[in-house]
């Protein structure tokens, strides 16, 4: 998981990466301090081909404000440089994986 320090690096993966997931985190968040290595774990077994990002919003308060994030831990998927869902605060890795399915088909499919 790669970690951001800033705005320009997440708008270059958002215009380079088919399918991006950006975790927006701080170091006194214990539920993204929990949900972190579960993501990874998730990602790495369902959906390798995602690329998977980080922001402490503690320290570059800057992105999170651009990104509208408000509450942590929120979590970002974009597909081809689009948004396609956020999950904020409370949220279900399972339902989140669930989610993800169908749009990581089409986009990584084998044909």
């Amino acid at each position: 998981m790669k970690t951001l320090e800033s705005f320009a690096e997440l708008d270059s993966l958002k215009a380079t990466e088919d399918g991006l997931v950006v975790l927006f985190g701080g170091k006194e968040c214990n539920v993204c301090h929990v949900i972190k290595p579960k993501l990874i774990d998730l990602m790495a077994e369902h959906y390798p081909k995602m690329t998977l990002a980080y922001v402490d919003c503690h320290v570059t308060t800057d992105i999170c404000a651009q990104n509208g994030v408000l509450s942590l831990p929120t979590l970002q998927v974009y597909f081809t440089g689009q948004k396609f869902f956020e999950e904020v605060r409370t949220f279900s890795l399972q339902k989140v994986a669930q989610d993800m399915a169908r749009p990581y088909s089409m986009c990584f499919s084998e044909d």
